[in-house]
């Protein structure tokens, strides 16, 4: 459908003297917020391949690039370090930089190639270092989705990176679900086996024609379109071409109960016009308002599930906002991260090839304390930084 072809939903006051009632302006409130968020959803479908494809073409090409030279700054660390041009302070200095700069390469960046390099220069060796540090991990997470999330993770479950944690909270979340619905089903059952007041059968009969009503009226408006679209009954070749298109939408609308798309394509057929919109029923409008609504919380949900993955990488806030925009402005902005770090490292690597120049660097340099459980806490989530930064 064309630009042109879009027919905005709204209920228009037809008179001074006469306003809205408050179901029509619930409904064009309830039309214009699904609206909202129909447009961030394909925002959100657009711009999710170009984030891959800049991240697979750009990023990680420049975060390749960056890794390999911090492999070769290691290299010319282990070559240093034999030199009797350095001290023991010097030689301490240059196999902690070593050891964390190649831990680093290892763990997050699967350089493998620079295991037997670190195992020289690290008192325990990589495997038993990464055992520890995965335990202390562990631990602060355990405590982080203790404190966020009010839940009890057992000391054999694994969560020893974001994304372990992430696919145990949703798990554990779906076990609080899953036990929530079990007592509500047993809840229901026990209730169902007790002889009913008739003040509750009453009730049961009055929820059910609701929802009797609510399904009828998204169901009404589809066979209308239905019955004016039915491509069997056009004789015209490209007349049945265009209702069979037409039709497609209809269904896949009415699949995913989307009274807003169904009535925008009432429209765009020219089967209502605006006085119908201004005079729908209020008790018809009631169940529309309820469909509607129920559509704008699934929309709601269906972007939150879309947002959560990225917000876990960019460290968001569960609750916080992203916009598809923000998105791209984030991956821009480390792209130009990784490219700075990459020719300050190349200036570093071409200084360190004279010995002097390193001794200088060296000289003042200093090995930082092991951090402490609340510093680590802090960083651990900081998924950029970098054991060496020169």
């Amino acid at each position: 459908m064309s630009s042109s072809d879009y027919k905005i939903i709204r209920i228009a006051q037809e008179s001074e003297k006469k306003g809205l009632s408050k179901a029509q302006k619930q409904f064009n409130n309830l039309i214009k917020r699904i609206d909202k968020e129909k447009q961030l959803l394909m925002d959100w479908q657009e711009t999710i391949p170009n984030y891959n494809q800049k991240l697979n073409n750009e990023y990680n090409v420049l975060s390749n690039t960056y890794n390999d030279q911090r492999a070769e700054l290691a290299c010319l660390l282990d070559r240093a370090y034999g030199n009797t041009f350095f001290k023991k302070t010097d030689k301490a200095k240059i196999k902690h930089i070593l050891t964390e700069l190649t831990a680093d390469l290892i763990s997050k960046h699967g350089r493998e190639d620079l295991k037997e390099l670190h195992n020289k220069y690290s008192d325990s060796g990589f495997d038993a270092d990464k055992q520890e540090a995965d335990a202390i991990a562990s631990e602060l997470l355990k405590s982080m989705v203790q404190d966020m999330f009010g839940l009890e993770i057992g000391d054999e479950v694994d969560i020893s990176s974001p994304e372990k944690m992430q696919s145990v909270i949703q798990e554990k979340m779906q076990e609080i679900q899953n036990k929530d619905a079990e007592k509500h089903r047993q809840a229901e059952e026990y209730r169902s086996k007790r002889k009913k007041t008739a003040k509750q059968l009453e009730k049961e009969a009055k929820q059910q024609l609701e929802d009797q009503n609510i399904s009828k009226s998204i169901r009404e408006v589809y066979r209308k379109l239905a019955t004016a679209l039915h491509p069997d009954r056009e004789q015209d070749e490209k007349e049945r071409e265009r209702k069979t298109k037409i039709m497609q939408r209809v269904n896949a609308a009415y699949n995913k109960k989307d009274l807003l798309q169904l009535l925008e394509l009432q429209l765009e057929v020219e089967q209502i016009d605006q006085k119908h919109l201004n005079n729908i029923a209020e008790d018809r409008l009631k169940y529309f308002n309820k469909i509607l609504k129920e559509q704008f919380e699934e929309l709601q949900q269906e972007i939150l599930e879309i947002e959560q993955p990225f917000k876990m990488r960019l460290q968001l806030l569960p609750f916080s906002r992203l916009l598809p925009k923000q998105l791209i402005l984030h991956l821009e902005r480390d792209i130009q991260t990784v490219r700075h770090d990459i020719s300050s490292l190349k200036r570093d690597i071409q200084t360190f090839q004279n010995l002097g120049s390193l001794k200088a660097f060296l000289k003042g340099y200093k090995i930082p304390p092991k951090p402490s459980k609340d510093d680590l806490d802090d960083l651990f989530f900081d998924s950029r930084i970098s054991p060496f930064d020169l």
